[in-house]
């Protein structure tokens, strides 16, 4: 043989060893403890601490400080955004509560353990942003959101006890609409902002895994079908404002929507490092076809929704 063709098969050869021993090293580090490590719990305990800290620290520096400080208060904002801002809330906390029960699993800890403190992390840190609403002038402490959050946690928990697996997991997709341009400072200016505060551009999904109802039948295990809800027509949280943004004020519609899912958490694969990237974009509903249900128009199909 060609000495510099065997050599090149032998670096080759090297690399292939070195890779398979750096993807094992990362599938080891993703892989769940049978029992309790101590240092990875430690470090999941501090990481989310820190996390959490840093951002109610940032929150309280880079936004409620621009805004006068009051005592602390309870608004009624329930009627706002067709309640769109509640099922964001219930969808935040039950992924928070989720990561943190999956992060404390990683580590070996309790199954108790992680939903007592996994689960919960997702509510208690929503309900340390309402406490900086409620000190804040500009707005208030939301009992209906204290509710969503406190629902979304109840999802997750509620389905670990009963099934031990989730069945029925929140999602969310987005859009962009023709209403951020017309008052960009409640909607967003750029993408980013638009993804969080344009609620008509929103869709959040309850996505049903169909196997796990029916364990014998040969549905395929990563099958859902999701039903959706949104919003339309809104250029504020409510109908005072809305007279100076546009001539002709859109009407506010509710949307219910039916679409077909994947369960990202049922694909079978045998790396943890897969499971781990699966679990993080599991939040996330994808494009499918999709009806569509307003009370002004009716039923309305689509080929591709997102």
């Amino acid at each position: 043989m060609n000495f510099r063709v065997y050599l090149f098969l032998s670096i080759l050869f090297v690399l292939c060893i070195q890779y398979a021993e750096a993807q094992d090293k990362i599938d080891n580090f993703f892989k769940p403890s049978d029992t309790l490590n101590v240092k990875r719990q430690n470090r999941v305990i501090i990481t989310e601490a820190a996390l959490a800290s840093a951002t109610l620290i940032g929150l309280n520096q880079m936004w409620y400080a621009d805004y006068p400080k009051s005592d602390f208060h309870f608004i009624n904002d329930n009627d706002e955004w067709l309640q769109m801002d509640k099922v964001g809330h219930f969808y935040s906390a039950y992924h928070l509560g989720r990561f943190g029960a999956e992060a404390l699993n990683w580590s070996g800890t309790s199954s108790k353990n992680q939903l007592i403190y996994g689960a919960g992390i997702g509510f208690a840190f929503l309900t340390a942003v309402e406490v900086l609403d409620g000190y804040s002038a500009e707005w208030g402490a939301s009992s209906g959101d204290i509710i969503a959050n406190a629902a979304g946690t109840a999802l997750y928990v509620s389905q670990e006890l009963l099934w031990k697996e989730q069945r029925i997991t929140p999602k969310f997709s987005f859009h962009t609409t023709q209403y951020a341009n017309q008052n960009p400072e409640k909607l967003g200016s750029s993408l980013n902002e638009q993804i969080l505060k344009d609620y008509n551009g929103q869709t959040y999904w309850l996505s049903v895994n169909l196997h796990s109802f029916a364990k014998e039948s040969k549905i395929p295990k990563w099958l859902n079908v999701a039903f959706g809800y949104g919003a339309d027509g809104m250029l504020s949280g409510n109908n005072k404002n809305e007279n100076f943004v546009s001539a002709k004020n859109p009407q506010k519609i509710r949307q219910i929507y039916l679409s077909f899912d994947v369960d990202l958490a049922k694909i079978n694969t045998k790396s943890h490092f897969l499971k781990t990237v699966f679990s993080v974009f599991n939040t996330i509903k994808i494009p499918a076809p999709t009806l569509e249900y307003t009370a002004n128009k009716g039923l309305k199909a689509h080929l591709i929704y997102f």
